[in-house]
């Protein structure tokens, strides 16, 4: 490898193991921004990347969708212009970034204009999943990380720290999507189904909106402690409660024998889809944010479990620049006393991704971070 080269991990295809390979400097364009990466995190959506359960995926890939970097080199648009953030700012060398991952959302589609649903728009195109690394350095498991024209930067508002944000990393945003779309009010009682990053953010954030109680359920226990650390009033161990009936039947003994008014399915399991309905009170509201892939089917009864229930259920796919800016913003007002931190188990080296995947995959950390 040449010493001029940039290095980064690379997944060939899906079971393969993770390769560091060279990368010339990319040829920056008008608009371009070239960053060094500090930190990239590695997620439960690159373990389904790692077994090939996504479609469309242009394998080899550099994966890493959320990262935060210093900006190293800026190519202005056209003479006299800088490259601005969509809130007005230049983006100048030394600054200290992060930025969403969607790029190339058309916002002239039926489903951008008319739907009003631009997580759907076809022609959606992300960092680390659907970027080839034939295209370039456009995932953050690399030294460095090619944003090209149009992609939405954002600093990192001041007093909120590199470490702070990539603990919270893609589950930042997404917790905040799905507590946005469960649509909580003040004195509510929710339910977390999972533990993971996701689980943790959206517990953050449901306290945040006016939640009188949060009930987090997941494993294992350094995950569930971290609930109590950023606003679970219980964590519930999969291990203390092994059935799905024990644990709906835990849930209605919580809330006076109604069940939760909103529950949040945050797991990736299947089966935790129709636990969770059953949880939920009659006239509440569910939310599904942790079907991320296709891991099978799970049988429902339409007449008891929605019908009857009077229950309203509501799908969260994806973010957008406004979930990125107020999670990140909230965070760093509201969020000075949580340690988000702490849910950084361990940092890895770009050698060591294969390893972080494992951890991932096994939930023997919280958050494992990738640090070129």
């Amino acid at each position: 490898m040449s010493r001029n080269q940039v290095r980064a991990a690379v997944m060939a295809g899906p079971e393969k193991p993770i390769e560091v390979r060279g990368f010339p400097p990319p040829r920056m364009e008008p608009g371009g921004v070239l960053l060094r990466t500090v930190y990239s995190e590695v997620c439960g959506t690159d373990v389904h990347l790692y077994h090939g359960r996504l479609a469309g995926v242009p394998y080899p890939i550099i994966p890493g969708h959320v990262s935060v970097g210093i900006v190293e080199e800026v190519i202005p648009p056209a003479a006299g212009q800088e490259v601005l953030t969509p809130l007005g700012q230049p983006v100048r060398r030394g600054d200290l970034v992060t930025f969403l991952d969607v790029h190339e959302t058309c916002g002239r589609c039926w489903t951008c204009l008319v739907a009003k649903a631009a997580t759907r728009c076809p022609q959606r195109r992300v960092y680390g999943i659907t970027y080839s690394a034939l295209e370039g350095l456009l995932g953050g498991w690399s030294e460095k990380i090619y944003l090209k024209p149009g992609v939405l930067i954002m600093h990192l508002p001041d007093g909120l720290s590199a470490e702070k944000f990539i603990a919270g990393g893609c589950g930042l945003p997404t917790g905040f999507h799905a507590v946005e779309r469960a649509g909580i009010r003040l004195g509510d009682t929710v339910v977390v189904q999972g533990a993971g990053p996701v689980g943790l953010s959206a517990c953050f954030f449901a306290r945040l909106a006016g939640a009188r109680r949060v009930i987090v359920i997941g494993a294992p226990r350094l995950r569930l402690d971290m609930a109590l650390s950023l606003g679970a009033d219980e964590a519930v161990d999969l291990a203390d409660y092994p059935s799905p009936e024990g644990r709906v039947e835990l849930i209605r003994e919580l809330t006076a024998g109604r069940g939760a008014d909103v529950t949040i399915e945050a797991s990736g399991a299947p089966s935790a889809v129709a636990e969770g309905m059953r949880m939920t009170r009659d006239a509440g509201t569910y939310v599904v944010v942790g079907q991320y892939t296709d891991n099978g089917p799970v049988e429902i009864n339409p007449h008891l479990d929605i019908n009857r229930k009077h229950l309203d259920i509501r799908g969260c796919w994806g973010t957008e620049f406004t979930h990125l800016y107020r999670a990140t913003d909230l965070l760093a007002i509201r969020g000075r006393d949580a340690p988000y931190e702490q849910a950084i188990s361990r940092f890895y080296s770009l050698d060591e991704c294969q390893q972080a995947l494992l951890d991932v995959e096994h939930l023997r950390v919280i958050k494992a971070v990738i640090k070129p």
